[in-house]
C-alpha cells in the first residue's frame, strides 16, 4: 500500500509506465488476459493390491477403454473359482430336484412291483383253492385264515410299489425346488461380487485423453482408493478469464469468444460455458465506490476438442470478445 500512495503522488511516472505496458502488450479491444485451466480426472482401484502393471507413461496419449495399470488379483481369482464352482453345485442340484429319481432307481422299482404283482397273483389263486378245501372239509379254519391275510398282504404290496413308482418318476416339492432356486440366486450374487472386485484390480481410460502424470511405481502397494494415473481429457481442458464488473452482465453461455496464445499459429474459437456470480478484486485493492472498476468476474470457456489438445494447463492466453 506504501508504494501505491507514493505512485499516487506521481502521476507522470505511473502515466509514463501504463504507456510502456500497453505499447508492449499491443491488446486488441474487447481483450482480456486469462490461462488455460485443466480439469484433471484421477483414476484409481476400489481394491487395494501391489502394482503389477503399469502400462502407460505420462505424457502419453491413449484411447478411451485402453488399459492404464493393474493390481495383482491372486486372492480374487481363487475366490471367483470357489464361487463358480459353488453356483454349479448349486444349479446341478436344482435340475436333480426337479427331474425326479433316475431311470436306473426307477426301474428297480418297476421291478420289485413286478415281483410283488406275481406274488400278490399266486396268493389269490391260493387263497380260492384254500376255500374250495375248507368247504369240502379238507383244511382247516386256521389255514384258511393264513391264506386269506397272505393274499391281503401280498395286494398290499402291490398297491405300495405302485404308488413308489409314481412317486419316483415326480419332481421334488415345490418348497424344496423354491428353496434350492434361491441358494442358486445366492451363488450367482456371489460370483458377480467377486467378478466385480477382480475386475476392479484393472483399470482402463474412461475417455480419450492426456495422461498428465503417474503416481506410482510398479512393485508398490496401492490402498484402496488411492489414484495411480492422472489423466487430462481433452473436454476437460478451458479457458479462465476475468472481465471487468461493467461487461459481465453482457456476457452469457453461448457466446464466442477468440483465445490467442503465444506459439499458436492460428488464434482458437471458444464459447462461453460459465460466468461467475461472484467478484473479485485486483489486488491490491479496497472496496469502495471510486475503486469499483477494480471489480472482476471470472469467465470460463471451452474449445472444441480437437483444438483443446494444443493447449496446456498454466498456459496464459489473451481472450478476445466478438
Amino acid at each position: 500500500m506504501k508504494h501505491l500512495i507514493t505512485w499516487g503522488r506521481q502521476p507522470a511516472y505511473a502515466l509514463l509506465i501504463g504507456v510502456l505496458l500497453a505499447a508492449c502488450s499491443h491488446r486488441e479491444e474487447n481483450a482480456y488476459q486469462g490461462y488455460i485451466e485443466g480439469e484433471f480426472v484421477y483414476l484409481g482401484s476400489s481394491q487395494a493390491g501391489k502394482l503389477v502393471q503399469l502400462q502407460v507413461a505420462r505424457g502419453q496419449t491413449v484411447k478411451a477403454d485402453a488399459p492404464l495399470f493393474a493390481l495383482d488379483s491372486v486372492d480374487e481369482t481363487a475366490a471367483l473359482q470357489q464361487a463358480q464352482q459353488q453356483l454349479a453345485a448349486a444349479r446341478s442340484q436344482l435340475v436333480d430336484i426337479q427331474t425326479g429319481k433316475r431311470v436306473p432307481e426307477v426301474n428297480v422299482n418297476r421291478a420289485q412291483l413286478a415281483q410283488a404283482t406275481a406274488n400278490a397273483r399266486k396268493a389269490a389263486l391260493q387263497l380260492v383253492r384254500d376255500e374250495a378245501q375248507y368247504n369240502a372239509g379238507g383244511i382247516s379254519k386256521a389255514q384258511l385264515d393264513d391264506s386269506r391275510a397272505n393274499a391281503d398282504a401280498t395286494s398290499a404290496q402291490v398297491r405300495e410299489l405302485t404308488s413308489q413308482v409314481e412317486v419316483a418318476r415326480l419332481p421334488a416339492r415345490s418348497q424344496q425346488i423354491t428353496a434350492q432356486q434361491a441358494q442358486v440366486a445366492a451363488a450367482e450374487a456371489v460370483v458377480a461380487q467377486v467378478q466385480w472386485k477382480l475386475d476392479q484390480k484393472r483399470v482402463t481410460a474412461p475417455a480419450d485423453g492426456l495422461v498428465y502424470d503417474t503416481l506410482y511405481r510398479s512393485g508398490e502397494w496401492v490402498p484402496a482408493g488411492n489414484p495411480v494415473v492422472q489423466m487430462l481429457p481433452p473436454q476437460n481442458i478451458k479457458v479462465r478469464f476475468f472481465v471487468p464488473e461493467t461487461l459481465v452482465g453482457t456476457l452469457a453461455p453461448g457466446r464466442e469468444v477468440s483465445i490467442h496464445c503465444d506459439g499458436c499459429a492460428a488464434d482458437l474459437p471458444a464459447k462461453i460455458t460459465y460466468v461467475s456470480s461472484k467478484a473479485e478484486y485486483t489486488p491490491p485493492v479496497i472496496y469502495s465506490n471510486e475503486n469499483r472498476a477494480k471489480l472482476v468476474f471470472m469467465i470460463e470457456a471451452h474449445t472444441a476438442v480437437a483444438d483443446a489438445t494444443k493447449l496446456h494447463p498454466g498456459q496464459p492466453v489473451a481472450v478476445v470478445l466478438k
